[in-house]
């Protein structure tokens, strides 16, 4: 059984997703919370596999409970539910570690469908959200339009890591990795790491010059 916590300050999408996945036979629900500081106490007695997490909550942001549960090393994969899928909403998501992004928006069935992917290990974004991400960054530009976190991966994929290394020493999954490639590989109008550590190191000796 996969076992899920959902986290959402409205009680009309607690219940709903809570009697969806209880009609299913391999997820269970084993608690529910409606505002950050119950999220916290509970992912860490009940050691859920999945949090179904809303960013938007009282008292802790759902956003600092996700960068909560991954300081303190809580084995739980989180799936953001938004209502939102603008940029900055998922890259913080990214940024903070999570494990998917849903949209309160799409089916609930396929709510549930990302929590079986995001338990299975697949790192989970809805077509919507990825149509948002291709339409922002169809236009390449300079290293400098990186943000920080993907700056450090490219000096890192320059040095010559590995995925796997990368992510051992940012402390971060290889989904996130893989994922902040994308977006360096998008911003920089190149199709693979090689490249990509060809413009970071011809930007640095101009920036020697």
């Amino acid at each position: 059984m996969i076992r899920v916590f959902l986290a959402d300050d409205h009680a009309l999408v607690l219940e709903g997703l809570r009697s969806l996945i209880e009609a299913e036979g391999d997820i269970e629900v084993v608690g529910t919370a409606g505002d950050g500081d119950q999220v916290l106490e509970a992912v860490r007695a009940l050691r859920p596999d999945v949090v179904v997490l809303d960013l938007q909550m009282p008292t802790v942001s759902g956003l600092e409970c996700l960068q909560r549960i991954r300081a303190e090393g809580l084995p739980a994969k989180v799936l953001v539910l938004s209502a939102f899928y603008d940029g900055d909403t998922i890259q913080s998501a990214l940024e903070a570690e999570a494990d998917g992004f849903a949209l309160k928006t799409e089916p609930p069935q396929q709510t549930v469908a990302c929590i079986r992917q995001v338990y299975q290990g697949q790192l989970v974004f809805p077509q919507a959200a990825r149509r948002w991400l291709r339409q922002q960054r169809q236009r390449p530009g300079p290293a400098a339009d990186l943000s920080e976190r993907e700056a450090e991966v490219l000096s890192l994929v320059a040095q010559g890591l590995t995925n796997t290394q990368i992510a051992q020493r940012l402390n971060v999954s290889e989904n996130t990795v893989k994922f902040h490639l994308q977006n360096i590989y998008q911003k920089l109008g190149v199709s693979n790491r090689t490249e990509a550590a060809g413009i970071f190191f011809k930007q640095r000796q101009e920036g020697r010059r």
